[in-house]
């Protein structure tokens, strides 16, 4: 399959650490004059640092996209695949980044062999809704890697019914070479560099690239993902 959002990039969103320093840039893109999303995004690592503020192109959400409205935290559906929990936040940035609880948010990603669910298979799709601090849990695999681009995972939060804020975070090349090395990835012959050959990586890779810990014989990655 093919994935056509690398030529369909969307609105701009300000993706930006929680914190003072995020709230400072986001000031200086309102007073830019352009026309934007503007969101705020602040990684956290095990040893709970976030990175810089940066201006990011936003992705648009694709040609898989399928609102199913599946609540639930397990997407597997008994996908084989190296595990990953992905614990996110989602704050408000106009409002002293707090936590927005209510929020929905949307993940959905190939499997292992680069495909997407579709028709009646639902697999590795989902939705959960924030809780009170924010906070929702997708417990999911390591995606593969497909038609040229470099692996990711697709996500929108909907903090209401009017706007969304759409994009997709992005793995450590290293890690990515040793999961696919792994069964049932290593079915295929993975590229050498499966990041550096994707544009949309170059572009925004440093700030939606996920810090991954060990988590049992898997992975787990923390992301807090500010909206104005």
């Amino acid at each position: 399959m093919t994935d056509n959002d690398t030529s369909r990039t969307s609105r701009r969103a300000v993706l930006l650490a929680a914190g003072s320093a995020g709230i400072a840039a986001l000031g200086t893109a309102c007073g830019s004059g352009r026309t934007e999303v503007r969101g705020a995004a602040g990684q956290q690592t095990p040893g709970g640092s976030t990175p810089g503020c940066v201006l990011t192109t936003q992705a648009s959400e694709g040609p898989y996209y399928l609102d199913l409205k599946r609540n639930r935290s397990d997407i597997t559906e008994g996908q084989g695949g190296v595990p990953l929990r992905l614990d996110l936040t989602v704050v408000r940035v106009s409002a002293g980044c707090r936590p927005l609880a209510d929020a929905a948010i949307d993940v959905w990603h190939a499997d292992a062999a680069g495909e997407y669910s579709e028709g009646k298979h639902t697999y590795l799709r989902g939705t959960q809704v924030t809780d009170r601090t924010g906070r929702c849990v997708f417990r999911t695999i390591v995606p593969g890697w497909y038609a040229g681009l470099a692996p990711h995972i697709h996500f929108k939060v909907r903090p209401d019914r009017r706007s969304t804020v759409t994009s997709q975070f992005f793995f450590p090349e290293d890690l990515l070479l040793g999961v696919y090395a792994r069964d049932p990835y290593a079915r295929r012959k993975a590229p050498q560099h499966p990041n550096e050959r994707d544009d949309r990586y170059r572009a925004s890779g440093r700030s939606m690239t996920l810090a991954l810990a060990p988590d049992g014989s898997g992975y787990r990655a923390a992301y807090t993902v500010g909206i104005a």
